[in-house]
C-alpha cells in the first residue's frame, strides 16, 4: 500500500556527487516533514538530512555543506544531492517520515571508494 522507494545510489570516488530519489506511493507526503537516514554496516540507522512541508531544511553536522535535501510534491518525491562525498558516506540511504510510525523501504546502497 504505502511505499518509498530509494533510487540513485550507486558506487563513485571520493569528491563525487550522487542525487538520491525517494519516490512516494500510497500516501501524499505534501504535508509531511520527510528526512534521509543512512545505515553503514555495524552502526546504528542515523539521520542526515530532513525538510519540512514549508521547506524547511536542516542537517547532520557530518554533512553539512557537502548535501540538500529537496522535495517536489507535484511528483511526491524527496530528494538528497550528495557533493564531496567521503568514504564515511558509504551507507545505505533511506528515505521515511520524520514523525508518526515508520515506513522502511529497502534503501539505495552509496559506496564511497577510490
Amino acid at each position: 500500500q504505502v511505499q518509498l522507494v530509494e533510487s540513485g545510489g550507486g558506487l563513485v570516488q571520493p569528491g563525487g556527487s550522487l542525487r538520491l530519489s525517494c519516490a512516494a506511493s500510497g500516501i501524499i507526503i505534501s504535508v509531511n516533514t520527510m528526512g534521509w537516514y543512512r545505515q553503514a554496516p555495524g552502526k546504528e540507522r542515523e539521520l542526515v538530512a530532513t525538510i519540512t512541508s514549508g521547506g524547511n531544511t536542516d542537517y547532520a553536522d557530518s554533512v553539512k555543506g557537502r548535501f540538500t535535501i529537496s522535495r517536489d510534491n507535484a511528483k511526491n518525491t524527496v530528494y538528497l544531492q550528495m557533493n564531496s562525498l567521503k568514504p564515511e558516506d558509504t551507507a545505505v540511504y533511506y528515505c521515511n517520515f520524520r514523525w508518526g510510525p515508520p515506513r522502511w523501504g529497502q534503501g539505495t546502497q552509496v559506496t564511497v571508494s577510490s
